[in-house]
Order: structure tokens, then sequence, then C-alpha cells
């Protein structure tokens, strides 16, 4: 048995985000093309002879007990196959919490696929992906990563070519958005039809391996709402294109922004204006990246 592991829990993007439709228990149908990209929380778990589950993180505002997603991970898997011994999870959180790229849920993806292969419960990809959706919609697509169309509540998932690689600008501004408030505002069965995003367009993209057609793609429905919101994430757009991006767009419900690059200067300029520059008071959070691809 394997007493100690460290993982990466990788952050998602929406290339492409629509909601179809408010179900009749609460949720929302969308239809989505996730993306994994390279930046990532880091999740060590340690065996430990006394039973229980112990959490730690470096954020002091982060629930440490059953309130916290990697915690529910580990007591779902331990329960199921009554796993006698403890468990500790250290979390180092670099992804922006509650930012619209699924930081908690990849953070119990990467606890349940470690505990999986801790304890030699023998579940696979796909059984562990039935499992994560209990904790969260967002979960199977962290377990599965990579790039993939979306359906149901999140949880049905069709992995897509990989996308072709370029660089990322991505810039979170010192906000905080309600999912809650984003859906309830949203009024998805009053949207009219040059509203909702080209998700096919943006599946035909990937497959062409056109960039520069993905990057004309890019739409998020919920942008309607949480933009209208907050300028100052048209604002962040603006200087991503301003500095060479292809295009930009929100992720999932906000409020980070992302931007794609063909050129690594332009991505250059476009980090340190937000970093460092003239435009750094409109981001907190900046990062240069890429995509991250599975294999």
């Amino acid at each position: 048995m394997t007493t100690h592991l460290r993982l990466k829990a990788y952050g998602k993007i929406n290339l492409a985000l629509d909601v179809l439709r408010k179900r009749e228990d609460g949720y929302h149908d969308v239809r989505m093309v996730m993306q994994t990209v390279g930046i990532y929380d880091q999740v060590e778990l340690q065996v430990k002879s006394a039973p229980g589950i112990t959490v730690e993180t470096n954020l002091p505002y982060l629930p440490v007990n059953e309130n916290n997603l990697v915690y529910q991970a580990a007591s779902l898997l331990m329960q199921e196959f009554s796993v006698g011994k403890g468990l500790h999870i250290k979390l180092r959180k670099f992804l922006p919490v509650a930012a619209g790229m699924a930081g908690g849920s990849s953070d119990a993806a990467a606890v349940l696929f470690g505990v999986n292969k801790m304890f030699q419960l023998g579940l696979s990809k796909e059984e562990l992906m039935k499992r994560g959706v209990k904790i969260g919609a967002d979960v199977p697509y962290c377990i599965l990563r990579g790039t993939a169309l979306s359906e149901g509540i999140g949880e049905k998932l069709t992995p897509l070519p990989p996308m072709p690689q370029c660089q990322l600008v991505i810039a979170k501004p010192g906000i905080s958005v309600s999912t809650r408030y984003v859906y309830e505002n949203l009024h998805a069965n009053q949207l009219k039809p040059d509203q909702h995003p080209d998700i096919d367009g943006m599946i035909e993209a990937i497959r062409s391996q056109d960039l520069r057609l993905v990057a004309e793609k890019l739409g998020n429905v919920l942008e309607l709402v949480t933009a209208e919101k907050y300028p100052v994430i048209q604002q962040i757009k603006e200087v991503m294109r301003n500095n060479g991006g292809l295009n930009a767009l929100m992720s999932g419900s906000g409020p980070t922004v992302f931007g794609i690059f063909a050129d690594p200067e332009g991505a250059q300029k476009a980090y340190e204006d937000l970093r460092y520059g003239q435009s750094s008071k409109l981001a907190k959070q900046v990062y240069l990246t890429n995509f991250y691809h599975v294999g």
C-alpha cells in the first residue's frame, strides 16, 4: 500500500459554455467545451494509523472539515470501502478560489484518484467519475481532464482531440462572483438564438486544429450576467486583445478571464501589463501558461 502521494490538481477553462434550459430539479442543462490548463493546486496525501480525515491548507479562510470538497471526496470512498486507516490531506492552493476554474472540483478529483490508488480500491477512471458527480458537477471532468464536450449538468463527457498548443494569459480580478446569482439571473429559457455560443462550431474548429477559428468561436452565455454586473471583466478582455490576443473570454460563471495568444511576445506583454503595468489594478492574480494535454 502506498502511504504518501503528491498530486497536481489542474484548473480548467471553458472554451465555450452554453446553458440550454433550467430543469425541474433546479439544475441547468449545459453544453460546454472544457479545457485543462497548465496551472494547478498541489494535493499531498498521507496515510495515518489513527482513523479519521484531517485537512490543512495554505489559505486560512478555507474550511478544513466536511465543508471542504477534498474532505468529502476522501470520505466518500473511505466510507464506501470501509477503509480503517486515517488520511491527512495537505492542500496548497494556487488556482484562484471561486473563480470559474473548478479549483475545488479539481482538488476533489485528485483526492478521489489518490485514495483509490493508496488503498488499492481498484476503481476505473469511469467508476471514479460516477462517484465524483455526487460531490460536484465538474468533478467527473476534472478526473478525465484534457479537451472534452460536457453535457447534462456537466457529467456527460465526450473526449475531443487536444487543442493546438498556444500561450494563455489568465487573469482574475479582485472580486467574487456567486454562481447561484449568475444562473438565477440568466433566465436561460428566455435567451434569443443569437445569444447562444456556437458549440458545434467550436468542436469543428478543434477537430480541424485551427487555433484562429477556435478563438473566433469562443463564447460564454454567462457573460451576459457577470460582465454586465462587473465591467472589469470586459476591461481585462480588452487588455488581452490590445496586446495581440486572438480573443479573450470569461471562464465559467467568472470572474476569471483568459486570452488566447499565437504570439508568445504578445502573451508576455499582456501578462506584464496586467501583472505590473498600467492595467495591474484590474487583476488580483495573473498567470502565463498553456493548455495541459493528458498523456
